[in-house]
């Protein structure tokens, strides 16, 4: 139904006007009924919806009504596929609007920039590109069904330790190329109805009140006409948030910072102007929710399917020498501990079918050891926190498929140190099987929302467990559970391992799923695993102190950095084995050469040269060879992810626009492509790389650069008019530095000396060449 806003606005009191800019309570808008302005309500996300059950006007983290719960992003990121993303938002808006709520408070799209970052399990990856995909699919199944997305938190919120509070410090290229381009995309592409502004400060002021963010960049050159909302109780300043771009304060206060927008109008420091317009953006939304269609019916059992196909894409095989996985699904042992004996049972709804051809799989007893088999760490701690409508456990789920699995718990739930009774029963149960599947992980204690872990280490009892099975054990797979990064020292020492994440209500079956070959693993690492914490950019500089941290890695975040350094991760970003094998070919561009206002199409084919149908990640990377700048050695720009039966071929294509291998320029002030010749590179991780082909651009970007007689001859060769100015010199340089053999060492470190010679050196050094001269070539330089 259209409405006059402006007429709704103008009836209006001013102190009506302030109290709508504000909640009702912790989840819900403030109704207005003598002008038909209803109440709405927003609840919790993003991998599933927490709404509460009880009073409103508190916060209740395990108080919430029974709904599906998805992998959280972390695993959600790990499937590559922002289709799938976009089912799973589908999914939430659909079990949303049957619950009457109006807006889902996700994706949370913040850059994990230290493996710690207690909120790592909540967010989708190190590389902005990659979250911005991702982001968008899931915005767009979420709306598609007339629910909002509050995309989260704006911006670099990368810590739990003071968050508050703290100062991220952080230059304007480190913001816009690493912590800025997810939300960006999300944005211009997706149109979220809300976005979410985040506690913390960027260079000195609070993300809720900074106009360079909301204002400048998300209103004005993004284009975001929707609600700026503040993450719960990030409002500080309320009339300088209002001045700045921040719309709507949640959760409800009881009308404290009304008065102050009340006070700020009257008195002339906030104008009348600036609270209608962020009244007619929060009464467009309003509406928007009130006329949203009719609830759909949804089906739960159909949603607990989409979250076990969630659930096995996110899940990435990190390891499988003598391809002991998978696991023969008709080894089953007779257990002592309860199992069923006989055959088989079917698999449940939402279970992948049975495919022939496997490859030789590990064959034998099979003992599952870890309390997480039967308890599952299936979600993060805090306001994410879903009660799941259902809830599958790994043990259960593989006694369907394969029959009888012996197992032990091996350690306490949520205790560190190690039971030693625990591990002699795990020890005498992976004696006496063939092969050992270990469910360990991360518990709830050492990884919330709220703080950041110390460490990346899993606990002693887990540890404990892992070493006192190697001990009688050779056939071992672990199944990690967990939101971030672990140290690994067992690694070498183990054949098999799965990042299964936080898999969400169907972990368990999705687990099975996998180890049994029901479904080949599809997850790669949407985030570099390093070998030690020492090893990642940001150690010397995470958490910063009680009020500031310095982002000084500044663009070198995840592998950006990996990569520079040469320093060589546990597994690499983009990393994940399959049951198949593909084999990259004939990779193509439309174009060798093109401006910076064209576009590249990129083809490559694969092929399926295993024994099993799987999906591929195709992922496509580009590096700028002459760069005048520090830039990565390489940066994703595309991914695509395709489901081959063996021996098919499927042509996959990306196109390149400018941005694809631009940089920020602060001193342009807007994204620029140099001209130069940029690799483009296809395949299977960052470090995986199958075939690179080379593409030479000519930018259009102005010369902004001021010359002077400060520049050095190496800068002023880079010009068609400094190259030649030097061509024509170049027989002076001998009358003071003497003529050398062409080609050797003495004349290669001249060469290199003299492009370190500022021009004005030339006339002091010597060489014959005159001040005139210089203010010549300066002139030319200059355009005069």
């Amino acid at each position: 139904m259209k409405r006059n806003l402006d007429a709704i606005v103008a009836a209006l009191t001013l102190e009506e006007k302030a109290s709508l800019c504000s909640g009702l309570d912790f989840w819900n808008t403030k109704p207005l009924e003598r002008l038909g302005i209803p109440s709405w309500m927003m609840t919790d996300g993003p991998h599933g919806l927490r709404k509460q059950s009880t009073d409103s006007a508190r916060v209740g983290l395990h108080d919430s009504l029974p709904a599906t719960c998805f992998p959280s992003g972390a695993g959600l990121a790990a499937t590559w596929n922002a289709d799938l993303l976009g089912e799973v938002g589908a999914a939430i808006g659909e079990e949303a609007r049957a619950e009457g709520v109006g807006v889902v408070l996700g994706p949370a799209v913040n850059i994990k920039r230290s493996p710690l970052c207690g909120r790592n399990f909540e967010y989708f990856s190190e590389d902005p590109f990659l979250a911005g995909e991702l982001a968008k699919g899931y915005i767009k199944g979420l709306q598609s069904r007339g629910v909002g997305a509050s995309i989260k938190h704006f911006a670099a919120n990368n810590q739990e330790k003071s968050r508050m509070i703290i100062d991220v410090v952080a230059d304007e290229r480190s913001l816009r190329e690493i912590y800025l381009p997810a939300f960006e995309a999300a944005v211009r592409d997706a149109k979220p109805w809300t976005v979410m502004c985040a506690y913390n400060r960027i260079n000195g002021t609070y993300c809720s009140e900074n106009p360079w963010l909301l204002a400048q960049v998300l209103r004005k050159e993004w284009g975001f006409g929707g609600v700026v909302v503040t993450d719960w109780g990030a409002c500080n300043d309320r009339v300088a948030g209002l001045a700045a771009g921040e719309d709507f304060e949640m959760p409800g206060n009881g009308g404290i910072t009304d008065a102050d927008i009340v006070a700020a109008v009257r008195n002339g420091s906030l104008p009348e102007d600036c609270l209608d317009a962020a009244l007619r953006r929060i009464l467009e939304l309003t509406f928007r929710v009130a006329d949203a269609p009719p609830a759909p019916r949804f089906d739960a059992a159909v949603h607990h399917a989409l979250a076990r196909k969630a659930a096995r894409e996110s899940m990435v095989l990190l390891k499988n020498e003598a391809r002991l996985l998978p696991l023969d699904r008709g080894s089953g042992s007779g257990s002592a501990l309860g199992g069923r004996t006989g055959s088989p049972a079917p698999a449940p709804a939402g279970a992948p079918t049975a495919r022939a051809g496997h490859p030789p799989a590990g064959r034998g007893r099979i003992a599952f050891i870890g309390a997480f088999a039967r308890t599952p760490r299936y979600q993060g701690g805090g306001s994410s926190h879903i009660v799941p409508a259902r809830m599958d456990d790994a043990l259960a789920e593989a006694r369907r498929i394969a029959g009888d699995i012996d197992y032990a718990p091996g350690y306490r739930l949520e205790a560190d140190e190690p039971d030693p009774a625990l591990l002699a029963e795990a020890r005498e149960t992976a004696a006496r099987s063939d092969t050992a599947v270990l469910f360990v992980g991360l518990t709830e204690r050492l990884e919330s929302e709220g703080f950041d872990r110390s460490d990346m280490k899993l606990p002693r009892s887990h540890l404990a467990l892992i070493e006192e099975v190697l001990k009688v054990q050779k056939n071992v797979v672990v199944v990690l559970s967990n939101g971030a990064p672990v140290e690994m020292p067992w690694i070498d020492r183990v054949p098999a391992v799965i990042e299964s994440y936080l898999g969400g209500q169907a972990w368990g079956g999705a687990v099975a799923d996998i180890l049994f070959g029901l479904s080949s693993p599809s997850g790669r690492l949407a985030e570099t695993f390093p070998r030690r914490l020492e090893d990642n950019p940001s150690f010397l500089n995470f958490p910063g102190d009680a009020r500031k941290v310095e982002y000084r890695e500044g663009i070198f975040v995840g592998y950006r950095y990996y990569d520079a350094a040469s320093v060589e991760p546990l597994f690499p970003f983009g990393h994940g084995l399959s049951y198949a094998e593909f084999e990259y070919s004939n990779l193509r561009l439309d174009r060798a050469e093109m401006r910076d206002t064209d576009s590249l199409t990129v083809r490559v084919d694969v092929r399926n040269v295993g024994q099993v149908e799987s999906q591929e990640v195709v992922q496509l990377y580009v590096e700028d060879e002459e760069a005048s700048v520090q830039r990565p050695p390489r940066e994703l720009k595309g991914f695509c992810k395709i489901d081959l039966r063996p021996g098919e071929t499927k042509t996959v294509n990306f196109t390149l626009a400018a941005r694809a291998f631009a940089f920020w320029s602060p001193e342009h002030g807007d994204w620029v492509v140099e001209t130069g010749n940029f690799i483009v590179s296809v395949g299977a991780s960052s470090r995986d790389l199958r075939l690179r082909a080379s593409v030479r651009i000519e930018s259009t970007a102005p010369d902004i650069r001021v010359w002077d007689a400060s520049a050095s001859l190496g800068e002023v060769e880079k010009t068609p008019a400094g190259a030649a100015f030097i061509r024509s010199i170049k027989p002076r340089f001998a009358a003071t530095f003497g003529s050398y053999e062409p080609g050797s060492a003495e004349a290669e470190m001249m060469e290199e000396m003299m492009r370190g010679f500022p021009l004005r050196n030339l006339v002091r050094m010597g060489h014959q060449v005159t001040e005139c001269e210089i203010d010549e070539l300066i002139d030319t330089l200059n355009g005069k």
